[in-house]
């Protein structure tokens, strides 16, 4: 697949087959995503892998909104940042998010961000507990790693409607 084409087919999917996705795909997502740029090459972002299908069920309520649609994901992998590296490991690890969403798709799969960096649990509740609290309590993540984000990933037969066409004139400011 053209680079072009793999961007244009780059899509948000939050429906998947119950298929595993092999090990030697997950390996090569693992190496691809690790290839990001990174500020001063610090290499800040780490990645955990979770196959665990009560695993996700349970991280799929992370949040009362936008993170259900998880538990019917055969991989999700958390994006992290450690933060005594760099920081910048906010956006390192939002550059190695992307190229991993990226790798999904040259391996055939879909993909999906839910976002955990600074989200809430229950979006009514300002003073509630995170996404990220809700994490630690039930996963092994080191207190200097800071998630950005978990990516669904699983094979799909789901088509999404095509993107609108975006507005040059409006998004791009030429000097």
């Amino acid at each position: 697949m053209d680079f072009k084409t793999l961007i244009a087919s780059r899509r948000s999917i939050r429906k998947f087959e119950p298929t595993a996705v092999p090990e030697e795909v997950v390996n090569r997502l693992v190496e691809a995503t690790l290839t990001a740029p990174s500020s001063r090459n610090s290499r800040s972002t780490h990645l955990m892998i979770i196959d665990n299908a009560e695993t996700i069920a349970r991280m799929a309520e992370m949040r009362d909104y936008g993170s259900s649609f998880m538990k019917n994901a055969p991989l999700v992998i958390l994006v992290m940042g450690d933060t005594t590296v760099t920081d910048k490991w906010l956006v390192n690890a939002s550059i190695s998010a992307t190229m991993l969403q990226l790798a999904c798709v040259d391996e055939g799969l879909g993909s999906c961000w839910v976002h955990v960096d600074g989200s809430l649990c229950f979006k009514d509740n300002p003073d509630g507990p995170t996404a990220d609290e809700f994490l630690r309590k039930m996963l092994p993540i080191p207190d200097q790693m800071n998630i950005l984000c978990a990516v669904a990933i699983g094979y799909t037969t789901f088509t999404p409607a095509a993107l609108p066409a975006w507005d040059k004139e409006a998004h791009v400011h030429c000097l």
